[in-house]
This record gives structure tokens, C-alpha cells and sequence, in this order.
């Protein structure tokens, strides 16, 4: 079955589930920025938008354009900038 998560007084919005394939979440992110932290290793995949993100101990944002994605290590926080509205799907491991 499905689950649904909001964060950041609605502005970010998730569906999570589970196939043969493992666990996901998809979502949108409103324009604005963000810090997340993940307990798991996860492969975050930009649907549509642009996403800047800052790692981890590096002082560099980086862009991520629709059809690309990153990693993020588990036990990590890192820095999200949704530039315009932003779909995602992350997939962890």
C-alpha cells in the first residue's frame, strides 16, 4: 500500500511504496530551498525541473536538470534548491 508524507508546511509532498524492484518515493517540490536527511542510501532522480544540490561537507551547489540524479549517502543531511516546481523519484538501498 501506499503512504504519503508532506514536509515544509506542504511544500514538499511524497508518495512512498514498495515493488519487486524496492523501495521508492516520488514527489513534488515547491520552488524554495530545503534540507533533507536520509537514513539510507538513495539514488534521487529529477523528473522534471532542475534541482541544486549541496553535499555534505562541500561548499558548491550542483545542478541537476529533469533525467538526471544523484546520490546521497545514508546518514547524511544535504541542501535542496528547487528551481520552479520540481518532480522527483528516489529510490534507496
Amino acid at each position: 500500500m501506499f503512504s504519503t508524507n508532506e514536509y515544509f508546511d506542504g511544500k514538499v509532498k511524497s508518495i512512498a511504496f514498495e515493488n519487486e524492484s524496492g523501495k521508492y518515493t516520488t514527489g513534488v517540490m515547491a520552488s524554495g530551498e530545503y534540507e533533507f536527511g536520509t537514513s539510507e542510501n538513495e539514488e534521487m532522480s529529477v523528473v522534471s525541473g532542475t534541482l541544486s544540490v549541496l553535499f555534505a561537507g562541500e561548499t558548491e551547489w550542483k545542478d541537476y536538470p529533469a533525467g538526471t540524479s544523484f546520490h546521497v549517502a545514508k546518514d547524511s543531511k544535504f541542501g535542496v534548491k528547487a528551481i520552479g516546481d520540481t518532480a522527483y523519484c528516489c529510490r534507496y538501498y
